[in-house]
């Protein structure tokens, strides 16, 4: 059940009375410059349909015109109880309101340092565990990596139409991951240094089977990312927990992406397998993305915008089918 909150200008609120019959609503104090405000119950389901109503008919360019959307803890009546009831029996799914995932998508709209340094420390933490050949360690550097953010933000602002802030969503994950490649390098280095200065200190640096087991590709990479990056889509869209996706998403990045600088450093002719597998990754997840986007059908809700989503999608689709095709030729004969 979701709460919406209207103030309207009194001429605004007549616009809207035809659409309020049907929803169970209070209507508040007009207020001294003749305001109105209006609380009105929905079914989640119906959540989109009737926000697209509203905006629709109230002028949002006047300030005294605003929507507010919350989920209250719940609400005890018997009128709302009866139309989630119908919508359950009618089979009607929810659906999270485009403003709603556009707002938890504006977090990767722009560079955030913080999450480099983040990224990174995940990166060396990983490097640690690779080493070590302890798959608990690369587990937690997976949960501290917030590498599904930009994704998934690309993702939406390219559904929606925003094509600025979705090549910066693009610039923060191409960030992300080559900060987390440069301090892998950095660190293989000096740690490399330091067997070969300090060698009775103990320190050596060996392939471990993990490390190993990132170094190659193959064409079932591309098909795993591709439902990941689906499943991952899904889980935000739909509200289910973040973090199980982020951790998927992370074990598909960034191990493969720390291997490919610790063998840029050790074993060069490995290198180009662990590339591939973290090339085959992104471009994957990003396809598979995009495809559970469209079949949920998230989209601007005016018609300009509209417009520009679909070219914007157009592109994106094309330019991702081409890389695809030509990862899965280099995978295959790799």
């Amino acid at each position: 059940m979701k709460k919406i909150l209207l103030d309207a200008r009194h001429e605004d609120y007549e616009k809207i009375k035809p659409i309020l019959k049907d929803l169970s609503h209070t209507t508040a104090a007009i207020d001294r410059e003749g305001n109105v405000q209006i609380r009105v119950y929905v079914p989640d389901s119906e959540i989109d349909a009737v926000i697209e109503k509203l905006r629709e008919l109230l002028d949002l360019r006047y300030k005294q015109n605003v929507i507010e959307v919350s989920t209250p803890d719940f609400v005890i009546s018997p009128i709302l109880n009866r139309a989630e009831e119908k919508n359950k029996k009618e089979k009607k799914t929810e659906k999270t309101p485009v403003e709603q995932l556009l707002a938890s998508a504006s977090a990767y709209a722009c560079v955030d340092y913080w999450q480099v340094l983040l990224t990174s420390i995940a990166g060396l933490i990983a490097l640690t565990g690779l080493f070590l050949n302890n798959v608990a360690i690369i587990i937690g550097a997976m949960l501290l990596s917030p590498i599904l953010g930009p994704i998934h933000s690309f993702v939406i602002f390219a559904a929606t139409g925003k094509t600025e802030n979705a090549l910066q969503s693009l610039k923060l994950l191409s960030i992300l991951l080559g900060s987390v490649f440069l301090v892998t390098v950095l660190a293989t280095l000096i740690l490399n240094s330091l067997t070969l200065i300090m060698p009775c200190c103990g320190i050596t640096l060996e392939l471990t089977e993990e490390i190993l087991l990132r170094t190659g590709t193959g064409p079932i990479y591309i098909l795993m990312a591709v439902l990941l990056g689906m499943a991952a889509m899904i889980s935000l869209i739909k509200g289910y927990p973040e973090a199980l996706a982020g951790v998927a998403v992370a074990a598909a990045l960034l191990p493969p992406l720390v291997v490919a600088g610790v063998t840029l450093v050790l074993s060069t002719n490995l290198v180009l397998g662990a590339v591939l597998l973290t090339l085959d990754n992104i471009i994957g997840l990003i396809a598979g993305a995009l495809i559970a986007t469209l079949i949920i059908g998230v989209a601007p809700r005016r018609g300009e915008e509209q417009r520009v989503a679909r070219q914007f999608i157009n592109r994106t689709s094309v330019m991702i089918v081409l890389l695809l095709i030509v990862l899965l030729v280099t995978s295959t004969l790799f």
